[in-house]
């Protein structure tokens, strides 16, 4: 019931990390998959990466695009397109992350994040959506267990991520009579290229990560790219507007401690100014 033969998906932010994961699973899924990105030089690495693999170069694209340009958006929608102009399977991936003391942060980083992960989400949900009006489909939102468990030192992330869960459950119900589905699906840390300075240089934080996680382990791009499958294929038919963690049991306990990436970007001084001694989720 996970078959996608046949299927045309596109995956935004899907050149690098958890967006190439995806593409990679709903191609071996059979779909075809037109990924999109700013840089087209990662987006043609990728291809070769999957055509590489085995996949049939066919079934691949490339989509050069700004998420928060509805007009680039609607142009990598219609590149990924059957020739009736229906797109069965959309991928709100590309995202931007963020991080820093609150009492440091200004609002134009609020903004930024916001532009990315909420607005570009919003322009990728809208005009899928658009396409999908007559046949029905699947529309997934990559979000975060940042979404659900909030976090010191994460505040525009945070509330990005959960914009967009929000976002995901409001759409959902307006557009059910469509026969369109709109989930999330909430990752918790994943080996990937976003995430390779932490598992590089941030041990400490990484087996935080890892102690908080009922599996005890981190994720893997394609473990988030099987959700996507699912949530793309039959065997999901009846699951609308629901926000899943894929996180290796994380969300059952607390948000991951950064304050040790913090304190070294800031320095101790500058750091006890606006950070509250004696508090924090090791105290």
């Amino acid at each position: 019931m996970t078959e996608l033969s046949g299927k045309h998906a596109l995956v935004t932010g899907g050149g690098t990390g958890i967006g190439l994961g995806i593409a990679r699973q709903l191609l071996k899924a059979g779909a075809s998959v037109t990924i999109s990105g700013r840089r087209e030089e990662v987006l043609h690495n990728a291809k070769k990466q999957f055509e590489a693999d085995g996949a049939d170069a066919k079934s691949i694209s490339i989509s050069v695009c700004d998420v928060t340009s509805p007009d680039q958006v609607r142009a990598s929608v219609q590149d990924a397109s059957s020739k009736n102009g229906a797109l069965d399977i959309s991928v709100a991936n590309a995202g931007i992350g963020s991080g820093g003391a609150f009492l440091a942060m200004d609002a134009e980083t609020l903004r930024s994040v916001l532009e990315v992960n909420v607005v570009g989400a919003f322009n990728t949900i809208q005009i899928s959506a658009e396409h999908m009006r007559e046949f029905g489909g699947s529309i997934v939102a990559i979000s975060s267990i940042a979404g659900a468990l909030g976090g010191r030192f994460r505040a525009a992330y945070s509330a990005s991520k959960a914009g967009l869960d929000m976002l995901v459950k409001s759409a959902a119900d307006e557009l059910g009579g469509f026969g369109i589905r709109i989930n999330s699906i909430r990752p918790g840390i994943v080996r990937s290229e976003a995430t390779a300075a932490m598992f590089d240089h941030m041990p400490n934080m990484i087996d935080d990560y890892r102690k908080n996680m009922a599996l005890g382990r981190v994720g893997e791009p394609e473990e988030v790219g099987d959700a996507v499958v699912w949530l793309a294929s039959d065997a999901s038919s009846w699951v609308t507007g629901q926000n899943i963690a894929v996180d290796g049991g994380h969300t059952l306990r607390r948000a991951p401690d950064f304050e040790p990436a913090i304190r070294a970007r800031l320095g101790d001084e500058a750091y006890s100014e606006i950070v509250k001694p004696g508090f924090g989720p090791n105290n």
